[in-house]
């Protein structure tokens, strides 16, 4: 019966008699249970497979979701490719119903394809075929699992600065009124003309101080809202240690804070300066919301230059500035740890022709793999020169390294060192055919404590 069910498979239809039967006799029969495992993603690849009945799914993990690759079902083989790359089983398979199969040994199945030129050839077909289609439908899960990474990435950087808008609008409401306040308090002061010009450059100034003042480090600001405070308190001001911190930010000292004295009685000192504090708390929150709407305006501006919207699809590329925009889209993961980033950029690297949002894909995949290779912690550094008719872009990580063993395998489809689910495989092949197709370069060179990613792209597109 098995001899008869092999002689009606392709992969077997041309084998001699006395192959087929030595094969039987090899092959060992064997049921699963719906539900049940047949082959684990990551466990070594020990065995093939042939379906006799029943139905089969396989699956590949990446990142938080399961992928169905196909299912199969009876006269298919199954666990071909990991025996023919020697190499950890790619995907999980699991019994939909329950099956009967035969189990064909490792040994066994290189044996029949080192001997009989028309197994190989069948089996060759089979997997030109699988690995073809796997890739086109793993090539889409990276696209949309890119895209959610991305989008994840964005809601974050894009949290930040929008939260501090909504805060500092929220304060601005409560400050205004606190500042509308003490202005009619001071307006119904008697001020001589002298006090008037006084208070009108104080209002000038707001704005101007603030745009030239220096940035303070911790200690110092805690120093100098100290020193104010206890100036204020000397004057008999309640809630001294909510005034003091904006007139810091504005660039006040106690010293400049005093000269003041000279120039208003003790009467009306203290309206002058409440009301001088409420209008740089003002001042200080326009500040803050107009940094934060420039920040949400940053990451719109270099999310649109990433992806290229609104250009043909062939552009004058900035390959700076494409590097750059990769790291806005990846700085929610850059800032997590102690990544720190250099940039040896040189000043001249002229535009070259290319597929401008295709080449930030090359550069998302490379540095993304860098960050994870860094866990969290190293050097980033970003290089980029001119050479012949020639731009260079280096990527390099002071990560763990890439065994020297695996790193002519690195380009290849589904390979990865990543646990399962932890990537499909395809980051650096896809980075490695838009090279290709670029009529570019690129080359490895790694070690522990350094790997590199070395790109070479033509100036211009043959035509």
């Amino acid at each position: 019966m098995i001899k008869a069910f092999l002689r009606r498979l392709q992969l077997f239809a041309d084998l001699p008699e006395t192959d087929l039967d030595w094969l039987s006799t090899q092959a060992e029969p064997f049921s699963l249970e719906a539900g049940e495992v047949l082959i684990q993603e990551g466990k070594p690849a020990d065995d093939a497979f042939i379906i006799l009945d029943g139905e089969l799914e396989i699956k590949k993990r990446s990142d938080v979701q399961d992928i169905l690759i196909a299912v199969r079902d009876a006269g298919e083989v199954i666990g071909e490719m990991a025996l023919l790359d020697k190499a950890p089983r790619n995907a999980t398979v699991r019994a939909l119903r329950p099956s009967r199969l035969l189990k064909i040994r490792g040994d066994t199945f290189q044996q029949l394809l080192a001997q009989k030129p028309s197994a190989a050839l069948a089996i060759l077909h089979t997997v030109s075929k699988r690995l073809h289609q796997n890739e086109a439908l793993l090539r889409q899960n990276e696209k949309m699992a890119a895209l959610g990474t991305l989008a994840a990435g964005l809601a974050h950087e894009l949290n930040n600065p929008a939260a501090a808008v909504r805060r500092s609008v929220d304060q601005l409401r409560s400050a205004l009124a606190g500042w509308t306040k003490a202005s009619i308090d001071l307006d119904h002061c008697t001020l001589t003309p002298e006090q008037f010009r006084i208070t009108g450059e104080l209002r000038q100034a707001f704005e101007n101080r603030l745009a030239a003042l220096p940035v303070l480090d911790p200690l110092a600001r805690s120093d100098r809202e100290t020193g104010i405070q206890a100036w204020l308190e000397a004057l008999g001001i309640q809630q001294a240690w909510q005034l003091a911190p904006p007139l810091v930010t504005n660039g006040w000292e106690p010293g400049s804070l005093r000269n003041l004295e000279a120039s208003f009685d003790p009467e009306i000192l203290p309206l002058v300066v409440k009301w001088l504090a409420a209008g740089c708390l003002v001042y200080s929150l326009l500040a803050e919301t107009h940094l934060g709407t420039e920040r949400l305006s940053e990451i719109v501006k270099a999310v649109k230059a990433y992806s290229f919207l609104d250009q043909g699809p062939i552009q004058e590329v900035d390959l700076h500035e494409g590097l750059e925009n990769t790291l806005v889209i990846l700085r929610y993961k850059i800032t997590k740890g102690g990544i720190t980033i250099k940039r040896a950029y040189a000043a001249d690297l002229p535009h070259i022709e290319a597929h401008g949002s295709e080449l930030n894909q090359v550069w998302t995949n490379i540095i993304d793999n860098a960050i994870d290779a860094m866990d969290g912690e190293g050097e980033l550094t970003l290089r980029t020169y001119s050479k012949d008719a020639n731009v260079v872009v280096e990527i390099e990580d002071t990560g763990k390294g890439i065994p020297a063993e695996i790193q002519s395998r690195i380009f290849e489809p589904f390979f990865t060192t990543k646990s399962p689910g932890m990537g499909t495989g395809l980051g650096l092949h896809i980075a490695h055919t838009i090279v290709n197709n670029h009529h570019g370069q690129i080359r490895l060179t790694s070690r522990p404590g350094m790997t590199c990613f070395q790109i070479t792209l033509p100036m211009q597109l043959p035509r």
